[in-house]
């Protein structure tokens, strides 16, 4: 009789903030055995305890690696076990037979099983988590301080003529400047002292958010130039178009099996769209969005400062290709001068301990 422990499995992990429940399945998709542990370094270790349990385990499948499974992902993959990333289990399923930890456990050894799941998270421990972490924050104190000078101007127009005549016709640099240093009085009382003061936080909480943005930006450029100066140099490519398209390749050059499969991953793969006598290729709105919008950028500045690419656009206007048409093309071209230069800086070791913040 063949002990079962000696067929091959595959396991899933259905994770949440609080706890996750594993799910452990032979290769005929019966089910073996599940468990729940709770999200914490002795709960990652009792996870791991589990999985060993199964010398012939295949591979893990496990939902949100890039969330609340990055912790478990990490020590899953740091114990030699191959983990593949899971989407969420199909819906129709769902409606057919309900949702439950247990059911979306088992629901990810399945995708691995089968074949859906395929793709390797992301490593989420050097640096393009680094890139990551700081870009995240640069871009919520960026969306902050666009709200706050809103805040501002708006407050201006409401504002009681006296303190409005104060500021009119002021560029934002002068105005924040001359808010940030006004001296409203402490305890205000009426509306236009109520204003005043508010104009002064607003003011100071503009050059606080501007303060933040310069040191997150110096962080990226320093970390960029010496991990990517390939990519950096580059024209067109700046801190932060170069640090996004770094964060969706991910930190394990793996993911990316070829220049198509970036293309696709950016959404500048172009899609047929032919009918009839008509044959051409539309615009691909899938992808990760932001990369897109990364490349678009660069494409942008090369219009503009780049004879070459001027060159190129004005003899793909003759040819009767419109502006975006044209713009996507230069996406795809861009893909694949950019896509060695990623591959090759993802490829290079890079010590975690080396991208610390410097002060």
């Amino acid at each position: 009789m063949v002990n079962e422990k000696q067929i091959k499995v595959y396991g899933g992990i259905d994770t949440h903030a609080d706890t996750h429940h594993i799910a452990i399945i032979d290769a005929a998709g019966q089910r073996l055995a599940d468990v729940e542990v709770p999200t914490t370094a002795a709960g990652y270790q009792a996870a791991l305890r589990f999985l060993r349990t199964w010398p012939a385990l295949v591979s893990v499948g496990i939902e949100c690696t890039g969330s609340y499974g990055a912790s478990v992902t990490r020590v899953v993959r740091e114990a030699g076990i191959a983990v593949f990333e899971v989407n969420r289990p199909n819906r129709f399923d769902r409606r057919l037979r309900g949702k439950t930890d247990v059911f979306d456990a088992y629901s990810a050894a399945e995708a691995v099983l089968s074949g859906r799941a395929t793709a390797a998270p992301k490593g989420g421990d050097g640096l393009v988590e680094s890139l990551r972490v700081l870009r995240t924050s640069r871009s919520s104190a960026l969306t902050a301080r666009t709200a706050t000078i809103n805040q501002i101007k708006g407050m201006l127009i409401a504002a009681p003529e006296q303190l409005r005549a104060r500021y009119r016709g002021l560029p934002n640099t002068k105005l924040i400047a001359a808010l940030a240093t006004s001296r409203p009085t402490k305890t205000p009382v009426t509306a236009a002292e109520a204003t005043a003061y508010s104009l002064r936080l607003l003011a100071r909480r503009w050059l606080d958010l501007s303060q933040q943005i310069q040191d997150l930006t110096r962080h990226l450029k320093r970390l960029l130039e010496d991990h990517a100066p390939a990519l950096m140099g580059v024209f067109g490519c700046g801190p932060d178009t170069t640090a996004q398209l770094l964060i969706t390749a991910g930190d394990n050059p793996e993911r990316l099996r070829c220049e198509a499969a970036f293309a696709a991953l950016t959404g500048v793969s172009p899609i047929p769209a032919s009918s009839g006598k008509t044959n051409r290729h539309r615009l691909n709105r899938a992808g990760d969005r932001q990369a897109n919008s990364a490349l678009y950028h660069i494409v942008i500045v090369r219009l503009r400062y780049d004879q070459s690419t001027r060159d190129y656009a004005a003899r793909r206007t003759a040819e009767g290709k419109t502006k975006m048409e044209i713009v996507r093309c230069l996406k795809r071209y861009l893909v694949r001068q950019l896509y060695p230069l990623i591959v090759r800086t993802l490829q290079e070791p890079t010590e975690t301990s080396t991208l610390e913040i410097s002060q």
